[in-house]
């Protein structure tokens, strides 16, 4: 099937980067209070870069993408790093509440829609297989 008719892989991992980020910004929340915690987080303008990339090259190419994905046995969301927040407080810590909450609101949106047109999708392809209108 045409990868423009069904991302299921596009969406899968985009739902896999907004879990991960999610762990970690609820972590940062969580060490909101830990003296000398530094706020970390996942960057989102390097997963949509690497998901391009990983789709242009699968639609340039016939291979399937899944096997290439599997072969390279990286993890991309294992590289968590420090944020750069410029604002240390007195404890050494740099964690904003009020930040970590709007990221945490931004992300849990990407995942919903994520969720919405994966399944909307897994819909059209269930209406499609029973013959239904």
């Amino acid at each position: 099937m045409p990868a423009s008719i069904f991302d299921a892989p596009v969406l899968e991992q985009v739902l896999n980067f907004t879990q991960a980020r999610h762990n970690v910004i609820a972590g940062n929340i969580a060490n909101i209070d830990t003296p000398g915690y530094r706020a970390r987080d996942l960057s989102p303008a390097q997963f949509q870069a690497q998901l391009k990339d990983a789709v242009a090259a699968s639609r340039s190419q016939a291979a399937d993408p899944l096997a290439e994905a599997g072969e390279a046995g990286d993890n991309p969301f294992s590289a968590v790093a420090d944020t750069a927040h410029t604002l240390v407080y007195h404890d050494d810590s740099n964690i904003d509440l009020e930040h970590e909450a709007l990221e945490l609101s931004k992300n849990q949106m990407q995942f919903n829609l994520a969720l919405s047109l994966l399944t909307s999708q897994f819909h059209s392809l269930q209406a499609a297989i029973s013959e239904r209108p």
